[in-house]
């Protein structure tokens, strides 16, 4: 793409991390980028936390470092954070099942399923089977109620099938009905608030004017064969939440698909996986809760998305395809279009990219790649 426009590149790049900073820009001229960010801790200190590029399609803003951008299902990793926070709490344990703090979800066969295994994408409940409008998913009791009713997809203990926006629903009943509040008031109140970290799920209007717009991507993700699962989880017209418009979108709380973020706030959370429990050098959850939540508790080839993969309690591990670096240690996880965020506990090391030109990649997009790639060498 020799004609394309080569942005300035803004922030802060500790010496020795310059390969980062080409990489970083080297998207602009292979990849088409429009705008981005990318952020690396190593040792919970930041060396790289840079931008460019423009937060609109027709490039007439630019990205700062105050731009937002919706980074979808990237925001998991950083809802099961929150959930092992109540657990090392005692509030919840792993093992457990869903229903003894959620009776209701018993229902359907489902009384055995346990919170890890919900976690882990293997409740079953990867989409709504019932018919329903695209903008129910804005009633969260409903969907609470459709889930608790509903039968597993598949026969439980056969496997993993991702839980798109499920895992959020999932996630955020059981929050709410220990905790007593939601995933999204713990950040904004106990988490990400008071330490200034720029994460958010339930965006205020007032920050609406500094998110960045999405260029949809321009070819179709590649699901493997549609079998009615995979339709449920991604294709029904009730698949995902709409008809309610850009605001009341991203106002709403879906833990599993709308949270935004810069990517210096996201490195900074994932930090807690790199650095044993700590966040900003204090401890934000026990050796023993991490350990629990890093587990693997399911393996193989998953129902909804194309791939072998190791699932922990709400994150990717690194051990089959290995999309975060060769670390089979790290973990991470990925988000529709391309954003994703990753964490190695050997070298101390969490980074994350976050962008508006999506790509059809599922998992494995070439610019967080080349970034992940850049950063290795520089350690």
């Amino acid at each position: 793409m020799s004609d394309t426009v080569l942005p300035e590149i803004h922030g802060f790049v500790a010496p020795g991390f310059e390969p980062v900073r080409e990489a970083f820009l080297s998207n602009w001229r292979d990849h088409d980028e429009i705008g981005a960010g990318f952020a690396v801790r190593v040792n919970g200190e930041r060396v790289v936390d840079i931008h460019g590029g423009w937060a609109d399609r027709k490039k007439s803003r630019e990205w700062t470092e105050k731009t937002l951008i919706p980074v979808y299902s990237t925001g998991k990793a950083v809802a099961a954070l929150v959930i092992a926070k109540l657990v090392d709490r005692g509030l919840l344990e792993y093992d457990a099942p869903v229903a003894d703090y959620w009776p209701e979800f018993a229902g359907g066969g489902k009384s055995g399923v346990s919170v890890a295994q919900a976690l882990s994408h293997q409740a079953g409940l990867s989409g709504i089977s019932e018919p329903m409008e695209a903008s129910d998913w804005f009633d969260a009791g409903l969907i609470e109620d459709k889930l608790a009713r509903q039968r597993p997809l598949w026969p439980l203990g056969e496997g993993s099938g991702y839980h798109p926006i499920t895992f959020g629903f999932i996630a955020d009943a059981l929050a709410r009905r220990t905790d007593g509040r939601s995933i999204g008031a713990i950040l904004r109140e106990e988490i990400c608030g008071p330490k200034g970290i720029d994460f958010h799920v339930g965006l205020p209007e007032s920050e609406h004017a500094r998110t960045a717009e999405h260029a949809m991507p321009k070819q179709m993700p590649q699901l493997g064969d549609i079998n009615p699962i995979r339709e449920l989880a991604f294709l029904k017209a009730w698949s995902s939440p709409g008809r309610k418009g850009a605001k009341e979108w991203r106002m709403a709380e879906f833990p599993a698909a709308n949270a935004h973020a810069t990517a210096g706030a996201l490195a900074r959370l994932m930090a807690v996986y790199a650095m044993q429990g700590h966040l900003d050098g204090k401890r934000f959850i026990s050796d023993a809760v991490l350990e629990e939540l890093v587990a693997e508790r399911v393996a193989g080839p998953d129902k909804v998305l194309p791939f072998d993969l190791s699932w922990a309690a709400g994150v990717m591990r690194n051990t089959h395809d290995q999309l975060y670096g060769d670390q089979l240690r790290t973990i991470g996880h990925s988000g529709w279009g391309g954003s994703m965020a990753m964490a190695d506990p050997d070298a101390a090391l969490s980074c994350a990219y976050v962008m508006n030109r999506q790509q059809h990649y599922l998992a494995g997009d070439p610019r967080p790649a080349r970034l992940i790639e850049a950063v290795y060498s520089c350690l």
